[in-house]
């Protein structure tokens, strides 16, 4: 049995619409579709779009209109849906959306940017600090996880074009990669390099430099990691450049079990 996930922030979600999102979800891409940064409320969408091609859809919403926001799209009927994390000021932004699916749990969630100020960058700290505490804490009753999501953050230098000049830019400062080094050394797994070591595998471009894209100088900030006892079941693992609604590109993962 093959679970197909995907993970994508698709900056507005019914902007990607207007540019073919639902198209591409009648070529059945994943059984299950994270996405970051929708930018709408439940109200504003016609979820028709995502029935039509075989998916239940499921949003939290930021309070502020227009701004972030994730859902989950799902061909599988999920056994619990949680949304948000329990923490009040990620659960006013609408940054973590949970599903359960028989012993398989599903967090989808947009970390925060610090790019625009100091303020921010306090506060991504403060949200990395309690979304660690949060995974802690669900692996004691939840031991297969998948944490899909727009990380904000570049994780190594192979995972951006340009380390040096952004050894200083918010989403590649050391306490930010420190974060993943813990992350990933309790527990956790890098589902896509798992598979893939190559370098120039990037998931975001610079959208107001609109060469970046076409010239492959992007960063990888987008990731599905996986708890280790999943990870003997990662069958593929891939990054969709081709998909273009966003400034992001999705990031596909198959388990095999």
């Amino acid at each position: 049995m093959d679970i197909r996930i995907i993970t994508y922030n698709v900056n507005g979600i019914r902007a990607a619409v207007r540019k073919g999102f639902s198209d591409w979800l009648m070529t059945d891409p994943a059984d299950i579709i994270c996405l970051q940064e929708i930018k709408a409320q439940p109200q504003d969408l016609d979820n028709s779009v995502f029935e039509e091609a075989g998916y239940r859809p499921y949003f939290f919403s930021a309070e502020k209109k227009g701004y972030s926001g994730v859902g989950i799209l799902t061909k599988l009927l999920p056994d619990n849906m949680q949304l948000g994390n329990r923490n009040g000021q990620s659960d006013k932004e609408g940054r973590v959306i949970r599903a359960d699916f028989g012993d398989l749990t599903v967090v989808n969630a947009y970390f925060p940017s610090g790019t625009t100020g100091d303020e921010r960058q306090s506060y991504k700290y403060q949200w990395l600090d309690e979304f660690m505490i949060y995974l802690k804490k669900l692996r004691k009753t939840r031991t297969q996880i998948i944490v899909c999501g727009d990380y904000n953050i570049a994780h190594k230098e192979i995972d951006i074009h340009n380390p040096k000049s952004n050894k200083n830019s918010s989403g590649f400062l050391p306490e930010e990669r420190a974060w993943m080094d813990t992350l990933y050394s309790n527990g956790f797994v890098d589902a896509f390099r798992k598979l893939n070591q190559q370098p120039h595998q990037y998931t975001w471009w610079h959208q107001l430099r609109k060469s970046t894209r076409l010239e492959n100088k992007g960063w990888r900030i987008d990731y599905i990691s996986v708890t280790d006892n999943l990870a003997p079941h990662i069958a593929d693992a891939r990054i969709l450049p081709e998909v273009q609604h966003s400034d992001h590109c999705p990031v596909s993962v198959v388990l095999r079990f």
